[in-house]
């Protein structure tokens, strides 16, 4: 492993020197036992929030008096209608829908475990996370049961729930948009699942039964949060009631003195099915009565646009790949920004030419934040009060305590040296489901080994160099993607790029890079190299270059590099 990075040289460090660049008003410290359970703090909301909007999508809002009643039928309906019981498994597949935080508040206040779905998924895929999870009861928007049909039989769900689109949207608007989706835009395959029963029907039974509230703990069971499976086989990380609570008051603590009760809007187009915006835009803005305007279909820029410009935002999540699209769009340019006060990315890495191009926008820095699943997700953010991007992944949150290790797993003390990222603290999840020898490779000492390589400079700011697994070594150099995508990311031209390793009979790998041009750039091959020698020493430097529409994809925008690098080989 490389030791000095940059040209730098390393300088000793010991203690945590982030605690001293967190502005004042930034706690080192969070209660992680604020509240005994995820029900009580919904409860306390839905109490002191009221007749406060909380979630809207296509012109639709619930209040939080109407997700305190829709959803206490919802878990009505599951403890006695289905006799379903705490510890349960219950599947949401769904994009974000207003049926989506009534089915995740029902199946919390039913005390079941909720396994997060991502309605993309193949057969295959969803019939593994199905067996895997032991799911008894999956919701389902009818877009995507016809995937479930071809593998039903062989899980061990036994009742099916199916939604609709419109089905929050009101007799006349909700029975158009159904109509419009199914026999207009024909995006609801054939499906057969003769023994489900609708949504509505479950609200409609749920109101009648008695619901009763189950004992819970921060040690009980909340989430089965599949990992993203960009390095593998997707594995349940066992996510604590204690856990989620811990990761919301660390966000709390660490951008609270810039969020006011009840008056925030935040703009929610990553999925909630996944654990960035679940915690973040899902629990966080519920927890100070947030506002939150739920985006069906991100890709559809134009739609989101036209939808924001109604939505007075005060906040936005998103990952790199989003907010490229949005600065790259002149309708988003064009919006008034003058309420935004707090944009944070992650779930992949920020690239400076993205970062600076949406502050020059937005006049508002993009504030770049880590995670991991197995951690609720977030373990650092940017500071608040950052005057824009330095390409660091920021600072420990509040409780949080990072270390680097080296190859030899020994803890690293010298500042800008790279070595594996390592995490301790009340967010860390309890372990994988039916995987303790997952465990043993996934814990080192009590510590979380995130299998990230990153570096710590003077103030404590981490920079994430890249995961251990995308690494290329060329001449026994290591090479990191990232600052490879960076540098390709600075000319005008270029859209999206991905750079992975391919063998090569001298050097043992050279760099490849993938690259998205804009919409009618020029560029060749030759051009593109000469960009990257000016900036990178000629290991580097990228030996052959690959024109591509599209990269490869998750369903939330990372890149996968894995798909670029099976394709290469």
């Amino acid at each position: 492993m490389e030791h000095v990075l940059s040209g730098q040289q390393p300088t000793p460090f010991s203690g945590k020197p982030w605690l001293h660049r967190y502005p004042a008003d930034v706690p080192a410290e969070i209660d992680a036992d604020k509240f005994g359970s995820l029900l009580d703090m919904f409860e306390q909301g839905v109490s002191e929030f009221a007749d406060l909007p909380a979630y809207s999508n296509v012109g639709k809002t619930l209040s939080y008096r109407q997700l305190d009643t829709l959803s206490r039928n919802f878990a009505a309906y599951l403890q006695q209608g289905l006799k379903l019981a705490s510890g349960d498994r219950i599947a949401l597949m769904m994009p974000n829908l207003l049926q989506y935080p009534v089915c995740l508040f029902g199946a919390l206040r039913a005390g079941l475990v909720v396994v997060n779905v991502n309605p993309l998924y193949t057969a295959r895929e969803l019939k593994h996370q199905l067996n895997d999870a032991g799911a008894s009861i999956i919701v389902i928007v009818e877009n995507f049961a016809h995937t479930l049909t071809e593998v039903l039989e062989e899980t061990p769900v036994k009742q099916v729930i199916l939604t609709r689109i419109g089905d929050h949207l009101g007799l006349v608007k909700g029975t158009l948009v159904n109509a419009v989706v199914k026999y207009i835009n024909k995006l609801v395959p054939e499906y057969h699942l003769p023994a489900a029963i609708s949504y509505k029907t479950a609200l409609t039974r749920g109101r009648g039964l008695r619901y009763v509230r189950p004992e819970l703990n921060g040690d009980s069971l909340a989430f089965l949060q599949y990992t993203g499976g960009t390095t593998g086989r997707s594995k349940g990380a066992m996510l604590s009631h204690r856990n989620m609570l811990a990761n919301v008051e660390q966000c709390l603590g660490v951008y609270g003195p810039v969020l006011c009760k009840g008056q925030e809007k935040v703009v929610t187009a990553l999925p909630l099915y996944h654990v960035f915006a679940l915690t973040v835009n899902g629990l966080l803005f519920f927890r100070i009565g947030g506002h939150n305007l739920l985006i069906t279909n991100p890709r559809d820029i134009p739609a989101m646009v036209r939808e924001l410009k109604n939505f007075d935002f005060s906040c936005i999540t998103g990952v790199n790949t989003l907010f490229n699209v949005l600065v790259n769009n002149a309708g988003f340019r064009g919006h008034d920004f003058k309420s935004l006060k707090l944009t944070m990315g992650g779930g992949m890495a920020v690239q400076r030419a993205v970062a600076e191009r949406w502050q020059a926008i937005t006049g508002r820095p993009l504030l770049e934040g880590y995670g991991l699943t197995e951690c609720s997700p977030l373990v650092t953010v940017c500071p608040y009060d950052m005057d824009g991007y330095n390409g660091s992944i920021g600072l420990p949150v509040c409780s949080t305590e990072v270390r680097l290790v080296d190859d030899n797993d020994e803890e690293i003390h010298l500042t800008r040296t790279p070595g594996e990222l390592e995490v301790k603290g009340p967010q860390v999840m309890r372990g994988y489901w039916r995987q303790s020898g997952a465990d043993d490779d996934t814990f080192h000492d009590g510590w979380l080994r995130t299998g990230d390589i990153a570096t710590i400079d003077e103030q404590g700011f981490l920079n994430l160099v890249d995961r251990k697994k995308d690494m290329i070594l060329v001449s026994g150099f290591n090479v990191f993607p990232n600052e490879i995508e960076d540098v390709a990311m600075q000319h005008p031209a270029v859209l999206e790029a991905a750079a992975v390793g391919v063998p090569h009979r001298i050097s043992g790998e050279i760099v490849k890079l993938v690259v998205v041009k804009k919409p009618g750039a020029r560029l060749d091959e030759k051009a593109l190299i000469g960009h990257c020698r000016q900036y990178l020493t000629a290991y580097k430097v990228p030996k052959v270059i690959e024109f591509r529409d599209e990269l490869p994809k998750t369903h939330v925008g990372k890149i996968l590099r894995r798909a670029l690098r099976e394709a290469a080989a």
